[in-house]
C-alpha cells in the first residue's frame, strides 16, 4: 500500500484501502498482440514532475525496443484510485494494461480477478532474485505472484539530537528503555511530548505486536483467524496503549492522531521521539528539527533487536484483460527494474525493493542507512487476505486501541472484539 506523505497515503496511517468489488466480465484476453497501444496508470504524486521525467525515460526506451508500440501513461489520483479500477476490472476495454497499485491491494484485487499471474515470468526474470523477501510476499497470493515490486517504505525511530544531549540521555535499545526515556523526556520537558504516539496510527502501533510475538492473523488464502487478541499480542497492544497519558503523550490530544499527525509534531518542535518512515525525511528536513534530529532503527524487546516494522509500498501489476500480454509484462519489469528503482530513489526518495539497490542508496544518502537496517532484520506484512482492505477501511485496529486508550475496555476485552470483527471480514471475504 502507500505509504505518506509522499506515499500519498494512506499509511499514515492509518492506511484506507478500497478494493474494487466482484466482478463479472475480467475474463483472460485471448489476445497477445505486439503492436499498438498499451495504456498505463500511475499514481499522481505530490510533485510529480521527478517521477514523470523517470516514467519518460522508461518509455522512450520500450517503445525503441518494440517497433509499433506505442505507450500512453496517464497519472491518476490516489483518493480516487478504487473508483478507477473498479470501473477497469468491470470494462476492460477501457482498460490499462499496466498499472500501478498499493502492496496491501493485493489480495483484494487478485479476488477480483483483476490481476494477471505472472508466476512464471517473474521467475525468469533475472533481476527478481533480488527482491526483498518481504517485497515480494507483498506480490504474492497463495504461492502466485501477481506483479513486481515497484519500492517499499519502513519505519524507525526519528529522535531529537539536541534534547537527548541536553537531557544526558542515551538513544533507547529495548522497547522498554524507549517507554521509560519517552516519560525522562516528558518529565524534564513538559512542553514536549516525550515518544508522540496515535491511537490511529496503526502502522506506528504494529512493531509493537510483532516484537513481543504477536501476529495479527494466522493461516492462509481464506483461512485466514485473527491472532489480535492472543497473549502475545495483548502484550504488545499493552506496551503501545501504555505511552497515552500525561507522563508522556496525553490521551486527550493523542488518541485520535494518525501518522501524518505524529511526524508534523515531531517535524514542528513538539516531541522529542517519533515514529517514522523513510518517506516522512523530506517533512522532517522542512520543519524546525532540521539539523537537530537523528534516526535509529526502532528498538525491539531484547537489547541490540530491532522491532519488525510493516512493509508498504507499491507494486507494479498487469491487468488480466490485458491484449498486450508479453508486451505488458516487459514493460511492468522496466518499469519496476533496478535502474529505474535506482533513479527514483535519487529523484523522489522511493526505497528500492532490491536489496543492492538499497544499499547503493543507502551509501549515497546516509539518512537511509536507519531503514535499510531495519529491513534487513525482517520485516511483516498484513494478510494476504481481500479482506484486509475491509479491517483496514472500517478501523477495526485505531477503535480497538482508542478503547483501551480512553479505559472504556480493558485490552483484553477490546482485542477479543477486534479479533471477532476481523474473523466476520475474513469469513465474509470467502
Amino acid at each position: 500500500m502507500k505509504l505518506a506523505p509522499r506515499l500519498a497515503v494512506l499509511l499514515a496511517v492509518a492506511v484506507v484501502t478500497a478494493c474494487a468489488p466482484q466482478t463479472s466480465d475480467n475474463s483472460s484476453s485471448d489476445q497477445d498482440e505486439n503492436t499498438g497501444t498499451l495504456r498505463v496508470w500511475l499514481f499522481q504524486e505530490v510533485g510529480n514532475t521527478p517521477k514523470e521525467k523517470v516514467v519518460d525515460s522508461v518509455v522512450d526506451a520500450f517503445q525503441k525496443a518494440h517497433k509499433g508500440a506505442k505507450v500512453a501513461v496517464e497519472y491518476i489520483p490516489v483518493d480516487t484510485r478504487a473508483q478507477r479500477v473498479k470501473a477497469a476490472f468491470n470494462d476492460p476495454k477501457s482498460a490499462p494494461d499496466v498499472i500501478e497499485y498499493g502492496n496491501t491491494d493485493t489480495a483484494g484485487y487478485v479476488k477480483d480477478g483483476g490481476l494477471l499471474d505472472v508466476t512464471k515470468e517473474f521467475g525468469d526474470w533475472s533481476e527478481a532474485k533480488d527482491t526483498d523477501p518481504t517485497a515480494k510476499q507483498s506480490v504474492t497470493v497463495d504461492g502466485k505472484i501477481y506483479g513486481a515490486p515497484f519500492y517499499v517504505g519502513v519505519r524507525a525511530l526519528y529522535y531529537r539530537t539536541d534534547v537527548f544531549k541536553q537531557l544526558g540521555l542515551a538513544v533507547p535499545r529495548t522497547m522498554a528503555e524507549l517507554a521509560s526515556t519517552a516519560r525522562q523526556i516528558r518529565s524534564a520537558r513538559p512542553d514536549l511530548y516525550g515518544l508522540v504516539v496515535g491511537g490511529a496510527y496503526t502502522y506506528g502501533a504494529m512493531p509493537f505486536i510483532w516484537a513481543n510475538g504477536g501476529e495479527l492473523a494466522a493461516g492462509k488464502g481464506g483461512s485466514y483467524a485473527s491472532a489480535i487478541d492472543s497473549a502475545a499480542a495483548q502484550k504488545g497492544i499493552k506496551a503501545y496503549t501504555s505511552l497515552f497519558g500525561d507522563d508522556n503523550c496525553p490521551a486527550a490530544k493523542c488518541a485520535g492522531m494518525g501518522g501524518n499527525d505524529t511526524i508534523t509534531a515531531f517535524a514542528a518542535g513538539k516531541a522529542g521521539m517519533a515514529i517514522g518512515g523513510d518517506f516522512s525525511h523530506t517533512a522532517v528536513e522542512a520543519g524546525k528539527v532540521k539539523g537537530e534530529y537523528a534516526v535509529v532503527p526502532l528498538p525491539g524487546v531484547a537489547s541490540g533487536s530491532i522491532a519488525p516494522a510493516f512493509a508498504g509500498g507499491n507494486n507494479i501489476g498487469v491487468l488480466k484483460s490485458t491484449s498486450h500480454r508479453t508486451l505488458a509484462i516487459d514493460l511492468m519489469e522496466q518499469l519496476a527494474s533496478k535502474k529505474t528503482q535506482s533513479e527514483l530513489f535519487d529523484a523522489m526518495g522511493f526505497l528500492p525493493t532490491f536489496a543492492d539497490v538499497r544499499q547503493q542508496a543507502a551509501a549515497k544518502e546516509p539518512y537511509v542507512k536507519p531503514f535499510a537496517q531495519t529491513l534487513a532484520a525482517g520485516t511483516k506484512f498484513v494478510p494476504a487476505s481481500p479482506a484486509w482492505a475491509q479491517i483496514d477501511s472500517s478501523l477495526v485496529l485505531p477503535t480497538m486501541f482508542q478503547e483501551v486508550i480512553s479505559g472504556k475496555k480493558d485490552v483484553a476485552a477490546a482485542s477479543k472484539d477486534a479479533a471477532k470483527k476481523m474473523n466476520d471480514a475474513f469469513g465474509s471475504a470467502g
